[in-house]
Formats: structure tokens, sequence, C-alpha cells
């Protein structure tokens, strides 16, 4: 850790002069700010929430009253989830920026420029108890023994499809052959396809991965070797040669991260896969079809029934930060607050120390903004289907560059739209996985 930096874990005493006990973490502090300027600055850089109560209670609540128990001010700047890794990249090249950086997926290829997380870890363990496997399995290189991020909290992605229309085919869309039979006659029906995206954006990615997994097959193995040229990935492109020749049209070859959500609001989609971003914004922006709109989880194949996460909230400390302290501090503070998180987002953030929502079955159970109220009831248990990046081993920098230039998804539209066979897709993107791993592997960090 940086000299600059006070030695981890902090005592109880530290810990209650710089941010209070988790039980007042909420509180509005006794006594007015000063009118001087806060002693500390934290600069923080984080994504347009797809929910915006959460950026609302993120940036006009927590941030006031941390910054305001901590003598900091709290400098919050707000991207397009696009652009997350174009300013890191520049920050990083520039050696100066933001104290904290938050990435969507496992940012495991920017080990050598941020601090070793695990004082943040050790400590939130010691005060919330174990975090999830998903957490450390993306933020934990095993190879070189750091932690390259932090996360407070993950993102489930659901299938998202029309009760009316499955219902119309007497289909309910709970395993990947049910979605094939049921999504042919809907659209053979009524001409409303499926969409799961085969494109270069960071939904596409989930919903391949979660396809590749279903058919027991992955990038890499448990032991971190590549492992994509398999007999499971194979049958998984066929799979999708199928569904997308009898189910889908060619717009899925060029969607972006919101093409998903939009299709379904404007009832011209029978399925997908996503976030409660979908059901969320029906909800809140009162759109009839959103009640139609029905979620379960991850669809069952013909090895595995799990899925990948939708997104990974992945913060790290750049070594170049100048408030080391205030930012470790800030991240643990940011975890003690995952309830009032996990409302915020509207059950969109699930929490990685599951012990601070100790209620979360009770609260997805009963939802009145719901139609029906139990609609979000299947979350009950989302960190037992949830898998990480990575999976079935542990992010990467190798993985994190096949993610970062979309490979998978790119293999995948190449064998739907018929560019390549299946056999010829997986032997060209299965060698490239592989020299990917090896040059990572030169570095020591696979």
């Amino acid at each position: 850790m940086n000299t600059r930096s006070r030695q981890w874990p902090l005592s109880r005493r530290d810990f209650i002069k710089g941010a209070g006990l988790i039980a007042t973490a909420g509180m509005i502090p006794a006594f007015p700010r000063p009118a001087r300027a806060a002693a500390k600055v934290l600069r923080i850089m984080q994504w347009n929430h797809f929910v915006p109560a959460f950026d609302e209670w993120f940036n006009k609540t927590f941030i006031k009253e941390w910054g305001e128990r901590n003598d900091t001010e709290v400098i919050v700047t707000n991207v397009g989830m696009t652009a997350i890794e174009t300013r890191a990249a520049a920050e990083i090249k520039k050696g100066h920026g933001h104290d904290i950086c938050m990435f969507l997926s496992p940012p495991a290829s920017y080990e050598d420029q941020v601090i070793d997380h695990k004082d943040i870890y050790v400590e939130c363990e010691r005060r919330f108890g174990k975090p999830l496997d998903i957490a450390i399995k993306s933020t934990f290189n095993p190879v070189t023994g750091k932690y390259f991020g932090f996360s407070d909290s993950y993102v489930p992605d659901p299938v998202n499809y029309r009760k009316d229309l499955w219902d119309e085919a007497g289909i309910l869309p709970a395993s990947w052959d049910a979605i094939r039979e049921g999504g042919r006659k809907i659209k053979e029906a009524r001409g409303i396809p499926v969409g799961i995206g085969m494109s270069n954006e960071l939904d596409s990615s989930m919903a391949v991965r979660s396809i590749l997994a279903a058919f027991g097959a992955a990038e890499q193995d448990a032991e971190g070797r590549p492992n994509l040229k398999t007999r499971g990935a194979l049958e998984a492109l066929r799979y999708a040669k199928a569904l997308y020749d009898e189910t889908m049209t060619d717009e899925v070859f060029s969607w972006d991260a919101s093409s998903n959500n939009r299709q379904m609001l404007a009832g011209k989609g029978s399925l997908t896969l996503n976030a409660i971003s979908v059901t969320r914004t029906g909800e809140n922006e009162k759109i009839a079809i959103a009640d139609q709109i029905l979620l379960m989880r991850p669809a069952r194949g013909p090895v595995a029934h799990l899925g990948l996460m939708h997104l990974m909230n992945a913060y790290v400390i750049w070594k170049f930060a100048k408030n080391l302290d205030g930012a470790q501090q800030f991240l643990v503070d940011l975890a003690a607050e995952s309830r009032n998180a996990f409302l915020a987002s509207r059950f969109y953030n699930f929490p990685t120390f599951p012990q601070l929502v100790p209620d979360l079955a009770t609260l997805v159970a009963n939802d009145p903004k719901a139609t029906p109220p139990d609609k979000y009831r299947f979350f009950q248990d989302a960190s037992g289907w949830t898998v990480n990046v990575g999976y079935p081993g542990y992010a990467n920098a190798a993985i994190d560059e096949i993610f970062n230039t979309w490979l998978l998804p790119m293999m995948f539209a190449d064998t739907a739209s018929g560019r390549l066979s299946p056999e010829a897709a997986l032997d060209m993107y299965a060698g490239q996985v592989v020299r990917i791993f090896d040059k990572w592997r030169e570095k020591g960090k696979v």
C-alpha cells in the first residue's frame, strides 16, 4: 500500500471517528457543515445508473452525508456506460484523475495500475461477514494474490418474457429448448421475435456467455486455462444458429445496450435477457405492456441451470489516487449502505455482502410497484444461480481482454448469420482466446 495511506484494517476507534458505526451510517449529522471548504477531496467516476432513483440517492443523499461526516468534498462524475473504459484509459495515460473508478465488469487488465484492495475486503468481512464468491472471483487474481478491485454489489440477468404471448403459445420459457420452441411459435403466429443480442455490447456479452454456460462451456476452465474449443461450445453455437434462424431478426447483430429494453417496451419482442431495467422503466413510465412482462431465473440448459451476471459493480482505487485513505474508507462505508443501495436501485444492485440485506427475500416477494406484486420473488435465490465473468474460474486479465474486445458475441454473430459454420467459428475464436491467454501468461497475470 502507498506509504501515504494509514495501515488497514482500521481500529474500531478509527472507524467511529472516520465514518460512524453502521447503525448511524445513514443519519444526517447533528451539526451543520462549517462554512469553510472541506479539508479533503474525493473524486469518483461511475456510470449513469439505468435506474435514475439510484443516482438520486447516491449523489444527493449518501455522498452529501458521507462528505459531511468525513470533512471531505466528494465529486462524482457520472458517465455513460460505454465511456467508462475510454475515460479510465485516459486517466491511466495521464497518471491522474479520479481516486475511485467504477467498472461494470471485472477490470482485471488494470491490475498493475491499482492498489491492492485486500484490506478493504478484510475490514468488510470483519464488520459484515463473508462476501459472496462472485465478488471474490470478480476482483481477485489467484496467480498474483492481488485484489485488483472491490465489489459492493452485482446485478442478476434474468429472462424477461411477455406472459400473454407465451401463454398463447402454451409454453413456459424455462429452458433453452422451450425458448426455441415457443419463440418459433410466437414469431410464426404474431411476427414478434425473440431478442437476444449478438452485438459488440455488454448485454450481448452476458447473454452469449449464459448460453455457453448452459451447455457446459466457457472461455476457460476452473483452473484458468483457455478451454473454449469444447463439444459443449460447439453445441451452444449450433443451438444459437437454430434459435436465430427460427425466432429472431438481424437487428440483434447491431444492438446497443438499450435495444432489448426498447424492443420489449414497444411490444415488439417476446423475450430477452436483461436486468430489471426493462420492467422498472415500464412501471415508472406507466407503459401498459410492462404489466405483461414477467421475469424468471436464467433458462435451463442441457448441462447447467445458471446465468452470467448482468453487471458487476467493481470499484478500483488508482495508484495515483490523491486521497487513498478516503477512497478506502468510502468503499467500506458504501458496502455498509447495501440495503439503502438495494432499495434506491429498485432491486437492481444486489449486495455482495448479503448479511447487510437480511430481509431481501421479504422485500422482493411483495413489491407494491410491480404487477403482480410478487413479480420479483424469483430473486430470492439469485446468488445461487448468478455466476461471474470468467466462470468457472476467476476473472483475469485474459478474460477482461476477451470481454472488452467482444470476441464471444462476434463468434455467435458469425455463426448465427451464416458467415461461418459453427465449427469454423469455434476454431477461429478459440485460437484467438489461446493467443490472448498466452500474452497475459507471459506477463505473469494468468
